[in-house]
Formats: structure tokens, C-alpha cells, sequence
């Protein structure tokens, strides 16, 4: 005599179908969004701050802090990942290197960007919006926010780099990325690479589309009549 089946086995192996769909489904909805839309799982490559600048500035910038600081408060960390809740000036705390060709020494990098002390205040003295003919002053300025995202997009606006803006426009992210892997030593050029190194070119290509059309945004609202 055949034996009937149990139930409860049905119910299971198809309560384990339901699970390992929902787990495939979720799996490749992430797949999609790495690849689509990067910025929604790297905090790192979010708008900036500042309002206004370059387009393709605006992306290296987020490219860059995608390398950086890809954490969820990119503004307050510090070398290392700790963070500081004051951004009244920069932290310049010398925070421990743990790997790389720097193991065993510290860092005073901080910000999105990563601006060790010493390169904050000698931009600041000269991009800062509160800065005074004091160069002293500049050790005082406000860490916050805004004032990193303005201080380094008029640094990387400055002739010195060569005209970044228009190399970008005429597809030279690489050897941009090359060129500022001295300052930034993560952009696959540098000393030291990170995991985010060989995803920089996919991430700026999506981060510039998302710039340029707020690019556009902008200046269709600007172009409408009584606005």
C-alpha cells in the first residue's frame, strides 16, 4: 500500500522555494541598482552640498569621495572611519594609518574629501569664502559642509591642473584620475588602491549623468520667464 505524503514536507520545501526566490530576487535588485544607480548604495557618491560650479566637477568631486569617504556621514569622518561631531574648523586630529605603505604613522585627513590639516588651511586661505589677508586666519575657518565642497571645487578649478573641466568634457577621466592620484592616492594610480579604485570610471559616468541633468533642471528654471 502507497504511503501518503506528508504534508508538512510540502509546506516546507515550499516555504524554502518562496525564501530562496525572495533571497534570488533581492540578489539581483541589488545587482541592478550597482549598476544603474550607484549612488543609492554608496553614501559617498551623494550630491553635494554646494549648489552652482562645473557639472563635471561636481562628478570628479563625488568620484573622488566615492574613493575617499564612501561612508554614511562623509563630511564628519575622519581617517581611519571615526567620526567628529564639530566641523567649526578641521579636526586635525593625527588619526593611526593601519595598512598600506603608511602603516604605523597617523593622518590628520578628514572631510569628504580627506584634506589632510596642513592642505586645509593652505586652501582655505586662498578658496574660503570667510577668509581674510591673515593666512593665519585660515586654521579657524568653518570645516562645515558647504565650505569643503567650495573650497575644493575652486581648488580643482584652479589653471594648475591644467583645465580639468575641459578634459573631462573631452572623455580624459583617466588621466585626470592619474594626474590627481599625488593629492588622492585611491583613484587607481596612486600608492595605495581600495576596493572602490576599479569601480571610479562606472561611478562618474553615473554621477556626471546625474549632474548634467540637474545641470538642465537648472537652467531651464532660470530661462522661464518671471523666475
Amino acid at each position: 500500500m502507497a504511503s501518503t505524503p506528508d504534508p508538512r514536507h510540502s509546506t516546507a520545501a515550499a516555504l524554502r522555494w518562496r525564501i530562496g526566490l525572495a533571497v534570488a530576487v533581492a540578489a539581483l535588485m541589488l545587482v541592478l541598482l550597482w549598476w544603474w544607480r550607484p549612488v543609492l548604495l554608496m553614501p559617498g557618491t551623494r550630491p553635494l552640498v554646494m549648489t552652482g560650479g562645473d557639472p563635471y566637477i561636481r562628478a570628479l568631486m563625488r568620484t573622488i569621495s566615492a574613493s575617499e569617504a564612501n561612508v554614511l556621514r562623509p563630511y564628519h569622518v575622519l581617517h581611519g572611519q571615526r567620526y567628529v561631531w564639530s566641523l567649526e574648523q578641521h579636526p586635525n586630529q593625527c588619526e593611526s594609518i593601519g595598512a598600506g605603505p603608511n602603516r604605523g604613522n597617523c593622518s590628520t585627513a578628514a572631510g569628504r574629501y580627506q584634506l589632510l590639516a596642513g592642505t586645509w588651511v593652505e586652501l582655505a586661505a586662498r578658496h574660503h569664502p570667510d577668509r581674510t589677508k591673515d593666512a593665519l586666519d585660515a586654521t579657524r575657518l568653518s570645516f562645515a559642509p558647504l565650505y569643503q565642497d567650495q573650497v575644493v571645487h575652486a581648488w580643482l578649478s584652479e589653471p594648475r591642473w591644467g583645465d580639468l573641466s575641459a578634459q573631462l568634457r573631452q572623455g580624459g577621466l583617466q588621466s585626470v584620475l592619474r594626474r590627481l592620484s599625488g593629492t588622492w592616492t585611491n583613484l587607481g594610480y596612486g600608492i595605495e588602491t581600495n576596493s572602490m579604485s576599479s569601480q571610479l570610471p562606472r561611478v562618474y559616468r553615473a554621477v556626471l549623468k546625474d549632474e548634467l541633468a540637474r545641470a538642465a533642471r537648472i537652467g531651464t528654471q532660470e530661462a522661464r520667464p518671471g523666475t
